[in-house]
């Protein structure tokens, strides 16, 4: 096995992107077959098993090539075939309908984004997720059950969860775009700008020659700690707001927004909080100066202490 590892880890990045390509496509054959299978149940079910096939296939690619990274890029990737689905079902007027190619529009947009920058950041079949590897450690032989459930189930009913909204406002006739959806395009527009642009931020800022130990980041880095991860909620909540307001008996799917809040706020930014104080020291003076999620003026260095006269 460790030989096999070795093997695929040799493999050019652009050959191992191809191999991810083609995971992907055997993930979403896995989809469709089982859609297919499961026609007769209801709507929500139909895409909940044909999501559940796909990451068991992702998974056993992960398996496979013994790195669970496989599956990163299906946090962007999974939602564009659910809105297909509910684009194409009996009673939705498809892209005809200029809400739906708004908000189909939008969801792209920030899948092909978020996709092109795992895409930039990831080095191959070598390559593997810090905290994948942190989870190895902890969990020794009950590593690839954990990361069944914990690196490759969980996500995948959290994406579910968070794509719910695309289900009234995809598969219905509604097609008066009002204040409300343009509120909700604003909000889910901002959410992608805010992602990108802290993204390149922290590029450049990791690029500078004259950077030193303790500098603060730039940009939207010195307002909050986690820039990218308040944009990922907020375009979360984006989607959620494009549901109208008359559609009273679908405001339970609001459980999907707010479960992106619990993983980001209970999870995700704790665990890269204690990475980044065990790897830098001065991160907790950075931790004091700005605020953790939301964009905050920062405050102000403490004044030195005054010197004793003489």
């Amino acid at each position: 096995m460790q030989r096999r590892t070795q093997a695929f880890g040799r493999v050019a990045p652009y050959r191992a992107l191809g191999i991810v390509f083609v995971a992907y496509l055997v993930a979403l054959a896995a989809a469709i077959g089982t859609g297919i299978v499961f026609q007769h149940q209801a709507p929500l079910l139909i895409v909940g098993f044909a999501d559940v096939a796909a990451t068991i296939v992702i998974f056993l690619w992960s398996l496979l090539l013994r790195n669970s990274s496989m599956y990163d890029p299906y946090w962007s990737v999974a939602p564009v075939p659910i809105a297909i689905y509910w684009l194409t079902r009996t009673g939705s007027d498809g892209l005809a309908n200029p809400r739906h190619l708004l908000i189909f529009a939008l969801l792209c947009l920030w899948a092909v984004r978020l996709t092109t920058n795992w895409a930039i950041q990831w080095h191959g079949l070598r390559h593997e997720d810090w905290r994948y590897r942190d989870i190895q450690q902890q969990t020794g032989v009950f590593y690839w059950p954990v990361s069944a459930i914990g690196i490759h189930l969980m996500p995948t009913v959290l994406v579910f969860l968070g794509s719910l909204a695309l289900w009234p406002t995809l598969s219905d006739r509604h097609q008066i775009i009002t204040l409300g959806d343009a509120f909700a395009a604003l909000v889910t527009f901002a959410a992608i700008a805010i992602e990108t642009l802290a993204d390149r931020q922290m590029r450049h800022f990791r690029q500078r020659a004259n950077r030193a130990e303790g500098d603060t980041p730039p940009g939207l880095w010195s307002v909050t700690r986690h820039p990218n991860y308040f944009g990922e909620v907020l375009f979360w909540w984006g989607l959620y707001l494009f549901v109208p307001f008359t559609y009273v008996g679908w405001r339970w799917i609001i459980i999907g927004p707010i479960a992106m809040v619990l993983l980001f706020l209970g999870l995700s930014i704790p665990i890269m909080e204690r990475h980044l104080l065990a790897e830098h020291p001065h991160y907790r003076e950075y931790q004091r100066r700005v605020s953790m999620f939301l964009p905050l003026p920062p405050r102000p260095l403490p004044l030195p202490a005054p010197r004793p006269e003489a």
